[in-house]
């Protein structure tokens, strides 16, 4: 039986799955940049990959919640994958 918890923990992997795969397309056509274009772009990559570090950590810790923590988790995770989401399409607008 799927609890919400579970729910919600498949959901969230399923878009951090997306948006790194989206990111590693994003950054095959960044290496397709020339000059200074080119180190905008890397920077902002390096950036973008710390937030998907930063976002599955949380999601890893989430999984471990206890039921006391639960709700204070699901807020953090969500405010870390929101920001992970808004710097890359804002990103991606620009590429």
């Amino acid at each position: 039986m799927t609890t919400p918890h579970n729910a919600y923990i498949e959901a969230m992997k399923t878009q951090l799955d997306e948006l790194n795969a989206n990111l590693h397309k994003i950054e095959v056509k960044a290496q397709e940049a020339k000059g200074d274009a080119r180190n905008a772009y890397f920077e902002e990559m390096r950036k973008l990959r710390h937030q998907s570090k930063l976002a599955l950590t949380k999601f890893e810790e989430i999984k471990l919640a206890s039921e006391d923590t639960w709700d204070n988790m699901v807020t953090e995770m969500d405010k870390v994958r929101d920001a992970f989401t808004h710097s890359f399409h804002y990103f991606k607008s620009q590429v």
